[in-house]
């Protein structure tokens, strides 16, 4: 087999959480342009349907809750009456908090005043739903004895947020980048370590992917700052991620487990 060959993911399936999100449908669409069956799952199922139909045939549409066992078994189910194995689960799904009014945002965003059902909320989905899917769905994987699953981290699961990034051109703090969402990530980069050595024995490679931020219409000086604090001198596009997913869940990473692939333009370099 040649270098290109071993990313080929031809006669594979995999399964996305959170595939309706940003991230999500590009994860979906570099694992089906690399040859996978995709089964795209999110809370939602038409929104589920919806990055379906922009893959094409070999996409699959299940709605699911990642904080459910029983929706995740269905899930399962689904999937197995389809196709008779599953060897990539990437557990992308995750809640990044947000305020909807920008008028309570800056005081409720502050550590001493976070809501704590934000706090539980982030913490059933971002992580709990990670321990869920992989010990649901991953299972079946080291039943068979074979299997890579991505769990996708963050550059804040890494480094503390800049919280100068929040502020508005003349300095004044918009709102502040909470403790949960750091504190899940950073778990989910601990817990892959974990089940990377517990199911190595059994053919199961875990890895994690850290992203960094991701342009999507944010603010020009939010961009602006962002981008003079990064050394590549930009957010992401989407599409920075695709080919390091690739080579995560592909034989090109076979001898691969239990790290943390930095995909953030040199971010945490400083």
């Amino acid at each position: 087999m040649n270098t290109l060959e071993r990313f080929s993911l031809h006669g594979k399936t995999a399964i996305v959480t959170g595939a309706a999100g940003l991230l999500g449908r590009y994860h979906c669409k570099a694992l089906a342009e690399a040859g996978a069956a995709v089964v795209a799952t999110d809370l939602e199922q038409a929104a589920c349907e919806g990055v379906a139909h922009e893959l094409g045939q070999s996409t699959l549409a299940y709605a699911a809750d990642v904080t459910d066992p029983v929706s995740l078994r269905r899930l399962l189910d689904a999937v197995l009456e389809r196709t008779s194995q599953i060897d990539i689960l990437v557990n992308n799904a995750a809640v990044n908090d947000r305020f909807e009014s920008p008028s309570v945002a800056l005081e409720r965003s502050q550590f001493e005043n976070y809501p704590l059902e934000h706090w539980k909320r982030s913490l059933d989905v971002n992580v709990t739903g990670v321990f869920l899917c992989s010990r649901i769905i991953g299972a079946r994987m080291a039943a068979r004895g074979y299997g890579s699953i991505i769990n996708i981290a963050s550059t804040y699961g890494l480094v503390a947020p800049d919280q100068s990034l929040y502020r508005d051109r003349h300095g004044h703090q918009r709102f502040y980048k909470s403790a949960v969402y750091p504190t899940t990530k950073g778990a989910v980069l601990a817990f892959s370590r974990f089940l990377a050595a517990y199911w190595a024995p059994r053919g199961v490679r875990v890895n994690a992917l850290s992203p960094g931020g991701v342009e999507n219409e944010q603010d020009d000086d939010f961009i602006a700052e962002y981008s003079r604090r990064t050394p590549l001198g930009r957010m992401a596009a989407p599409e920075d991620y695709m080919g390091a997913l690739v080579f995560l869940a592909s034989d090109a990473s076979a001898y691969m487990t239990g790290a943390n692939l930095v995909v953030d333009g040199g971010f945490t370099v400083w």
